[in-house]
């Protein structure tokens, strides 16, 4: 195993060089990534085929086109976001001038995850490297082609006192949670990220955890059922299920249950044809570990469509699940898989005074025709973010910050939201020579009427 405190200790020195804030380096850094993207980009996709069974076009939709995404908006941007920026003065401090000044917090280590083991990866490493921190990378040994395939593209391109990829499982992950950072980007589950907020707090060391919970759809009895269907069918099936916006569970007023079971059914065809274990759309179940446990909460309610598997290819076919209990095991968990439980409700404002006692998702979706009702939604019921008529694509715009709330977790990414994760900003006032004396003791005879009218 590595030795991972001369490692971090190597990384240290190496900030406190100074080398890697000058806008400049960071911009050719920037660029050195996209290059090495684009000679790679055939043995990235491969390897993403590899660990998920994922097509070329999904392979680079929802991975290696986000990551070009993001580095076009760093690139482009960073001089900006990096650039001091002027702060109001109360007039108690006349004559002075408040400047805040981004400053990279230094040492930074990123623990990705194994379902989008290429983007969940390299997006917070592009904010690093534009906040000017360095970074110890530390992929998912669940997708090891992908894992390798990072480690071979980041060692070609950069030191390991800037950027080092430490692969391995969870020996690995416990031994640099020892460490100590100034600051960890984690990505997965959310009891693993209770064992990184707790190892990091025994430096005091900020975190930002990515994490998951059961994000819902809500169908108001207006909605545009085709388009709802058609929208909820790619994002909850888009890597076969195993995204962490993916949506959950929905919500459908109980007459329009069957009718948009029924839509549902026709866009899985069209999909995914008349037998999606054969699809080469379909991704495939990361191990039999997740496998086995997809095919227990099968076991809940009725199925409806789909429900088909195939353990040596270790792929499920897109099912959806009806006359689902919320006390039944599907329900009790983050599902992660392409299983999708369509429950009832009768009255909506009594759908989101329930839905605002349950942990706090990473994503909610809302289809409805009406503003009011979407309004209403969003600003009743916490969640991370999410879109109005569609599903997943709110994450793909680098100007919305992206992340969980509660128990999905906590900071930001993607775009200057990344940017500022990886950053701390540090507010200098610079006082001038004139000197007001009223501050100064000794305080006696001085009125509080004037100080009121300053403060």
């Amino acid at each position: 195993m590595t030795d991972f405190s001369t490692l971090v200790a190597g990384q240290r020195q190496y900030f406190n060089t100074g080398a890697t804030r000058p806008v400049p380096f960071r911009q050719a850094m920037l660029r050195r990534l996209w290059d090495g993207l684009e000679a790679r980009e055939a043995s990235l996709l491969n390897a993403l085929a590899a660990d998920l069974g994922k097509s070329r076009f999904e392979a680079f939709e929802t991975e290696l086109g986000m990551v070009r995404a993001e580095l076009k908006d760093a690139m482009r941007h960073v001089a900006r976001w990096a650039r001091p920026r002027h702060a109001a003065t109360p007039l108690t401090q006349f004559p002075s001038r408040s400047t805040v000044y981004p400053e990279p917090y230094g040492v930074s280590l990123i623990l990705s995850p194994w379902n989008y083991p290429l983007q969940l990866t390299l997006v917070p490493l592009i904010s690093a490297l534009a906040a000017g921190c360095t970074a110890v990378v530390k992929p998912s040994a669940y997708a090891p082609a992908t894992s390798q395939a990072v480690a071979e593209l980041l060692g070609a391109l950069f030191e390991p006192r800037y950027v080092a990829v430490i692969q391995g499982g969870r020996a690995e992950n416990a031994a640099l949670l020892e460490e100590h950072f100034d600051f960890i980007f984690f990505t997965g589950s959310t009891q693993v990220g209770r064992t990184v907020m707790a190892a990091a707090a025994r430096h005091l060391t900020p975190v930002a955890l990515e994490l998951g919970g059961k994000s819902p759809v809500l169908l108001w009895e207006d909605a545009d059922l085709d388009l709802a269907a058609r929208r909820i069918a790619w994002g909850k099936f888009l890597n076969a299920g195993q995204t962490c916006v993916a949506p959950d569970h929905v919500w459908v007023p109980a007459r329009l249950r069957d009718p948009f079971v029924d839509k549902l059914g026709t866009y899985i065809r069209q999909f995914y044809g008349p037998r999606p274990l054969e699809s080469p759309d379909l991704p495939n179940i990361i191990n039999q570990k997740h496998f086995a446990r997809l095919r227990g909460l099968m076991a809940s309610g009725r199925t409806a469509l789909g429900g088909g598997w195939d353990q040596e290819a270790g792929r499920i076919e897109p099912t959806v699940l009806v006359d689902v209990s919320e006390n039944e095991p599907v329900m009790g968990e983050e599902i992660f898989g392409p299983i999708l439980p369509v429950l009832t409700y009768e009255d909506w404002d009594g759908l989101l005074s329930h839905l605002i006692q349950k942990p706090r998702p990473l994503a909610l979706y809302v289809f409805t025709r009406s503003r009011a009702r979407a309004e209403q939604a969003i600003r009743a019921l916490p969640f991370g973010g999410g879109c109005w008529n569609d599903t997943v694509v709110h994450l793909t715009n680098s100007r919305l910050p992206f992340g969980g709330v509660g128990e999905s977790g906590m900071g930001r990414c993607h775009g200057v939201w990344g940017f500022r994760t990886f950053t701390h900003q540090k507010g200098v006032l610079h006082k001038y020579a004139l000197d007001l004396p009223v501050r100064y003791p000794p305080h006696a005879g001085k009125g509080l009427g004037l100080l009121k009218k300053l403060m």
